[in-house]
């Protein structure tokens, strides 16, 4: 990645040709499926995502964010849009900050392949976990505000939001760890021994606790919206990933940028995050526990090693896609330099858990 990932990443621009979508088409769909859309539509593809490829939708009286499915072969289970749209719709009549969503389209009879449209959400998207164009004050703020975020959406009722279904309740990890093992290995492109140690530990290792709740998945700075006003979470984003799991693995997920040195997506591991002003991960991890019940400290160096190993497998994926033309993000190809280094330090903290 580039030292600014917000370079690559912020921002629109044209789709690339395999990437493009029939304007009008997309309009006529619209016009029956979103109340009050009135045209005509500009269509710019958003820089960012490695995943999900998503556009900006204009009109002359506002506009909207479109997610697709990539075209192409894809990984079993992969891309799974409807859930996004089921999830966020669920969550967005909670008051969660969830995008309200507008229609869902299946098949690929508009664009090519399936669909959904959501209100764009006005605010601040930051790549850099230093967050230099912050005010000092305002950062330890933001990091607090996506960590009492986060533990909001744990704390939902899931059945009551209607998402009893969402999920398969208890043996999370387990689960996991077979998807993303057999995941990896359908994209393998260069053998890491730390890949192959780890799935063979992991599941020897799985904690005690068993419980469960909305997780995100892919919960990090990048993927939340915050206010321009005031540094509070507007929208989080990207729910590709979400399902019904362990709510400490979905934290130490969030946790793991603190884990991560600068040149691993913007870690904050190794800098003076005091003079900084952004909170240590021990306050964020109490911060965490304060509004959740939930003590974070058990087993973490496995549910970091195991987040390691999974993000490693989510980033074979997109790599091998982008060798294969059909990613979402021309810098797909870039993320094939972060596995290893990813497998080797996901397989220190298993050792630091007793592998």
């Amino acid at each position: 990645m580039s030292n600014d990932p917000g370079t690559d990443f912020t921002g629109t621009a044209a789709a690339p040709e395999h990437l493009q979508i029939d304007a009008r088409a997309l309009d006529a769909y619209m016009r029956d499926h979103v109340e009050g859309f009135a045209g005509p539509l500009t269509i710019l593809k958003f820089k960012g995502g490695q995943s999900n490829p998503t556009y900006l939708l204009t009109t002359p009286k506002g506009k909207y964010v479109l997610r697709r499915k990539p075209p192409g072969k894809l990984l079993p289970s992969a891309h799974a849009i409807d859930r996004e749209y089921h999830v966020m719709t669920a969550l967005h009549r909670l008051g969660f900050p969830a995008p309200k969503t507008h229609a869902l389209c299946e098949g690929p009879e508009v664009i090519g392949t399936a669909f959904f449209v959501m209100d764009f959400v006005d605010g601040r998207i930051f790549w850099d976990g230093r967050l230099p164009d912050v005010a000092r004050p305002d950062r330890s703020a933001i990091y607090f505000a996506l960590a009492d975020t986060l533990a909001d959406l744990h704390l939902v009722d899931y059945d009551k939001a209607g998402l009893s279904d969402y999920g398969k309740p208890g043996n999370y990890f387990a689960r996991q760890i077979d998807r993303w093992g057999k995941q990896y290995r359908s994209a393998e492109t260069d053998k890491i021994r730390e890949m192959d140690r780890l799935a063979e530990w992991l599941p020897s290792a799985i904690p005690k606790d068993d419980a469960t709740s909305i997780v995100h998945g892919d919960y990090r700075l990048d993927n939340c919206i915050i206010m321009r006003s005031t540094p509070k979470v507007a929208a989080v984003l990207d729910w590709e990933l979400s399902t019904l799991g362990h709510p400490l693995a979905d934290f130490t997920y969030f946790l793991m940028a603190w884990h991560f040195p600068a040149s691993l997506r913007g870690g904050l591991s190794g800098l003076d995050l005091q003079s900084l002003g952004i909170p240590h991960k021990d306050d964020i991890a109490r911060r965490y526990a304060a509004r959740t019940g939930r003590d974070v400290n058990p087993d973490l160096d496995f549910c970091l090693a195991y987040n390691m190993f999974r993000l490693a497998a989510i980033a074979q994926g997109v790599y091998a896609r982008g060798l294969q033309g059909n990613a979402s993000s021309e810098h797909a190809t870039r993320l094939g330099a972060q596995i290893r280094p990813l497998a080797e330090l996901a397989w220190r903290y298993a050792e630091k858990a007793g592998a």
